[in-house]
């Protein structure tokens, strides 16, 4: 599958199938996070793979996305060292877990697979229940699996409302 017609097939998955999925799948969706740009290549980062059903219905109700435990498959993308801070002033782990997950989900387009992006979960209850570190911080969970639903198209801004050129 082409970038371009992964980047527009893609949609926010809340329901997934009863399905596994094929280990050589997920490898290769891991190492298109492992792949992925970080500030100066540091790659201060984790992902955390949750396959263990018990331990999905864990993770589902400590976020408080019960549809999460739908999948066969979640990653929480962690920041190994959140008070690093590029010269610009932007939170590193910000921006380097954003690429890497998006690299996921992306990867995860192409093999025919749903993602979500999850932010809205309780930080501690989370990071109690996968064994993070206190200095560590989970920036994003995400499902993963077969789709169980196919999503409409939503609504996107036109490219002249949120671009310019040379000046904001």
């Amino acid at each position: 599958m082409r970038v371009m017609q992964a980047i527009k097939e893609r949609r926010s998955i809340r329901a997934y199938q009863n399905r596994p999925l094929p280990e050589d799948v997920l490898r290769e969706v891991l190492e298109a996070a492992r792949l992925a740009p970080s500030a100066r290549n540091r790659q201060e980062w984790r992902f955390v793979v949750v396959q263990d059903e018990g331990q999905i219905r864990r993770v589902a109700a400590a976020a408080g996305q019960p549809f999460i435990g739908t999948a066969p498959v979640i990653i929480a993308g962690v920041a190994l060292n959140p008070e690093r801070v590029m010269r610009c002033g932007v939170p590193t782990y910000a921006v380097d877990l954003a690429i890497a997950m998006t690299n996921i989900t992306m990867a995860a387009t192409a093999h025919g697979l749903g993602t979500c992006w999850i932010g809205s979960f309780d930080q501690e209850e989370v990071k109690r229940v996968l064994r993070i570190p206190e200095e560590c911080k989970v920036v994003e969970l995400m499902p993963l699996g077969y789709p169980a639903e196919q999503p409409e198209v939503r609504p996107r801004k036109a490219l002249a409302e949120i671009v310019s050129y040379d000046y904001f």
